[in-house]
């Protein structure tokens, strides 16, 4: 089991360098952890694309019901206080942005407080930095 950053889940919905590795690795996490917005971030990376020309409509159809399947197959940490203090806490200790702090939060709930239990799938730099100082291990494209 592992937790999923947004960053991590894009690849596995849209061809992208990182998109076999990220696959691989899904295959191999029959349960995953995300964060109730992943859904909500994925698909906002989804319409930059096609709005940007890099996704036709049937493509991005396929995107979607790929993120539709993820999903709903995913366990998900929701909001609560106890996901926004740790952010809070996150931003003081890290160069995260707020969104990174909630994943990160999110992944420490996931985990009971116990870093070294779940690991992070992310291929954000600043956020793969600040789990790893939090105690995680940290898998990502490289």
């Amino acid at each position: 089991m592992r937790f999923w950053d947004s960053s991590a889940v894009v690849p596995i919905l849209v061809a992208e360098p990182n998109s076999r590795r990220m696959a691989s690795l899904l295959r191999r996490d029959r349960e995953c952890w995300v964060w109730w917005t992943t859904r909500t971030e994925c698909l906002s990376a989804l319409y930059r694309r096609e709005r940007g020309g890099e996704l036709k409509p049937k493509q991005l159809d396929a995107a979607r019901e790929r993120l539709r399947l993820f999903d709903r197959a995913a366990a998900t940490i929701a909001p609560s206080e106890a996901v926004r203090s740790r952010a809070e806490r996150l931003l003081a200790a890290h160069v995260l942005r707020a969104d990174d702090a909630m994943q990160l939060a999110a992944a420490l709930v996931a985990a009971e407080e116990n870093a070294a239990n779940l690991p992070i799938v992310t291929l954000d730099d600043r956020l793969a930095e600040a789990a790893r100082r939090e105690g995680f291990s940290v898998l990502t494209g490289k």
